[in-house]
């Protein structure tokens, strides 16, 4: 009973009103973009090659895994609605044209939902619109990419609570999760990302989420070295 009644203290601030007897943690992965980096790519460790994404879906399978959205999650934690057996959620941040491209046809295929942490301005409506017609979420991650800790308040307001209306009011989607870019945050930045209304806010930690950390969830963070023995190292699970 202490463990429920904590839960439901610290999700009293909204998103909901009771929690679920026995919430689940659930792996979320981060993912950016899947291909190859171009040449003088500032960040190559964050291209993943498509054969080894399309192995890492396949080992997911393989292991039973179930990727579920994070709104599922958040239902199954403030509602006690089920959740399938070894829950996943997959995370692509700021919206590249691979996102449509390769990853919406693989992961059709095994009929997964995913999220997308829009960086605004890095995909057009209409390829956004391609991914919530066929069963995305859309979460907000900034206007600008910016770190929210160096940004004065009105900036900051901007960024976090501004990206969550554009989204809504173009796209028509929720925006229950935030996604810190770059996963830069302090007591402030988390401040103003509960004043927007958001249930929730994303991390690279690499720990499991929780309901009792909603707004710094863990998330596991897939780089290009990974492969899939560094997918199931960083699940836990061996090869």
């Amino acid at each position: 009973m202490p463990i429920i009644l904590a839960v439901v203290a610290l999700l009293a601030g909204g998103g909901g009103a009771s929690a679920a007897p026995t919430p689940t943690p659930v792996p979320i992965l981060a993912y950016h973009v899947v291909g190859d980096p171009p040449s003088g790519a500032p960040e190559p460790g964050l291209y993943v090659p498509v054969a080894d994404f399309r192995a890492q879906m396949a080992w997911l399978a393989r292991h039973g895994y179930h990727p579920v959205t994070l709104n599922a999650v958040w239902r199954h934690w403030v509602h006690g609605t089920r959740l399938p057996a070894k829950p996943i959620a997959l995370t692509f941040d700021d919206g590249y044209p691979e996102h449509v491209d390769v990853v919406l046809p693989i992961l059709r295929s095994y009929r997964w939902p995913a999220m997308l942490n829009l960086h605004i301005g890095n995909l057009t409506p209409a390829r956004v619109d391609e991914l919530i017609a066929a069963g995305w979420e859309v979460d907000a991650h900034t206007f600008t990419h910016r770190d929210l800790t160096t940004l004065g308040p009105s900036d900051l307001l901007r960024e976090v609570a501004g990206s969550r209306r554009w989204i809504r009011r173009v796209f028509g989607q929720p925006v229950r999760f935030f996604c810190y870019p770059a996963s830069r945050y302090d007591a402030s930045v988390i401040a103003a990302v509960r004043a927007a209304g958001y249930y929730g806010a994303e991390t690279e930690r690499p720990v499991l989420a929780t309901p009792t950390e909603r707004f710094t969830l863990g998330r596991f963070e897939i780089l290009r070295s990974d492969g899939v023995g560094g997918l199931a190292s960083k699940l836990g699970e061996s090869r």
